[in-house]
């Protein structure tokens, strides 16, 4: 007599679940800042790096590109139409030179008061020349 078990549980075979959507975009945005800055590097002798930034209260910033100078664009990956991230807000008082950007799945397109850019993806990308 065979059971039949249903469906295959796919933490038995291997079969993993499609990635979200935030994940496929900030996977995009990840990989073009990490050519930008590999371009940086190699053609243009910049020292820079793309790094992640997180503090002792879990304030996060995805991506911060950190040149000769300090800081370059912090970056922070939000996918929809959200407020413009906490954490992102906090970053910038603290490096009001810097850009600041939040990725954004919609359509909108604008500058905050405090100077945080909320655009899609494709603008940010753009950018990166």
């Amino acid at each position: 007599m065979r059971l039949n078990a249903g469906p295959a549980d796919p933490a038995m075979t291997g079969a993993r679940s499609p990635p979200s959507p935030k994940a496929c975009s900030e996977n995009l945005v990840a990989a073009h800042l990490l050519k930008w800055v590999h371009f940086q590097q190699d053609a243009r002798g910049r020292d820079v790096e793309l790094r992640y930034f997180r503090d002792t209260d879990r304030r996060e910033v995805d991506f911060v590109v950190v040149g000769e100078a300090g800081p370059d664009p912090p970056r922070r990956m939000q996918v929809g139409d959200a407020d413009v991230d906490r954490s992102l807000r906090y970053r910038k008082e603290r490096s009001a030179k810097a850009e600041a950007w939040q990725v954004s799945a919609g359509r909108k397109d604008y500058r905050t008061p405090e100077g945080i850019r909320v655009a899609p993806a494709g603008v940010l990308l753009r950018t990166l020349a």
